[in-house]
């Protein structure tokens, strides 16, 4: 004969409660208004794609899209209070959906190996200390590494303190790649239109004009073609609402450059202000596939440095294969740098 613990009875005695409490008809009654907004949660994240976008509020709401299951547990805590079936029932929409969109990025998949390591950083036009960004991104073993966000100030300093390491660099007004390899056939890639933006730009604004470059790093493997992009920067506007017009018109110029582009094996490293959750990146990421979802850990948030809670700067590639993908740690800028291992 087994003794059964006081525990045991305990929580049977509390399921007992729960189910007897569940099969009340008030029960279902309860919560119309908790529920509905959770169904309306799920709907959201399920038809995020589908949904307009009037002064860019559908965009606005893709580049937070991963934040919307912190909604979950709240209207979960709404329906227990309320003691809501039809409210905690409903939840399972919202659950599915995240999970679907994100669950895939609460694991490591990242794996061995790897021919290449390539960096992205924004330094940041205000980065009061180029030379210490330099040696921290020396370090990080980079063999092929894009700056985004360059001064004419700091560029010379950038310059001289990769130079060791890096003894191939190109340079086109705010964008750079500094190579341990041979570069060749370097171009500029035209993503420029501040449109409205223009007459009230801020310091961070005030660059050279080209902010995208076309590049090819000679491997041992054969050519691999390198783009270096910082699109157009977002604003959330009294009268416009989230502005995003100079983006998108740089990522669909960005998204031609790379439809038009008979490269087997591509690389783009940049700042593209924005998350790939944004339907403005539809043309790039339907020719590219993304190193930190293929073969990262976690969502890889890159924005802002001291609390990152978007990934707004991106590796993608073609032909290639993505075996890890990481940030580094921050430097004098506002972004954290991102990293990722290739091979072929």
């Amino acid at each position: 004969m087994t003794r059964e613990t006081p525990g045991a009875d305990g929580w049977r005695a509390r399921l007992h409660r729960a189910l007897h409490a569940a099969a009340r008809p008030e029960t279902w009654k309860r919560g119309p208004v908790l529920t509905a907004l959770t169904l309306l949660l799920g709907l959201l994240m399920l038809l995020h794609a589908s949904l307009p976008d009037p002064g860019g509020l559908g965009s606005l709401l893709e580049n937070v899209l991963p934040w919307l299951g912190l909604g979950v547990p709240v209207l979960l805590a709404g329906a227990l209070w309320r003691r809501s079936a039809p409210a905690v029932l409903a939840l399972v929409l919202p659950v599915t959906v995240w999970l679907s969109l994100f669950g895939g990025l609460l694991t490591d998949k990242s794996r061995p190996g790897g021919d290449l390591t390539v960096v992205s950083h924004n330094v940041g036009a205000g980065n009061p200390d180029p030379a210490a960004t330099a040696r921290a991104l020396t370090a990080s073993g980079a063999d092929v590494l894009a700056l985004e966000e360059l001064t004419p100030k700091a560029t010379p300093r950038y310059e001289k303190g990769l130079a060791t390491a890096y003894p191939h660099h190109v340079v086109r007004g705010t964008v750079g790649l500094w190579s341990r390899l041979p570069l060749s056939d370097t171009r500029m890639i035209d993503i420029m239109d501040f449109g409205p933006l223009a007459a009230t730009k801020t310091t961070a604004d005030k660059l050279p004009a080209n902010r995208a470059l076309r590049t090819t790093v000679t491997t041992g493997h054969g050519p691999l073609t390198v783009y270096v992009a910082h699109l157009g920067s977002v604003r959330l506007m009294p009268r416009t609402g989230f502005w995003t017009d100079s983006r998108d018109i740089g990522a669909r110029a960005l998204g031609k450059a790379l439809a038009d582009d008979p490269s087997k094996r591509v690389v783009l490293l940049g700042d593209l202000n924005g998350t790939l959750d944004d339907r403005a990146f539809a043309g790039i990421t339907a020719r590219l596939r993304s190193a930190q979802d293929a073969a990262g850990d976690g969502f890889g948030f890159t924005w802002p440095a001291r609390f990152p809670a978007v990934r707004i700067d991106q590796i993608l590639v073609r032909g290639v294969t993505p075996h890890s993908s990481w940030t580094l740690p921050a430097t004098g800028s506002d972004h954290l740098p991102v990293a990722a291992r290739i091979g072929w």
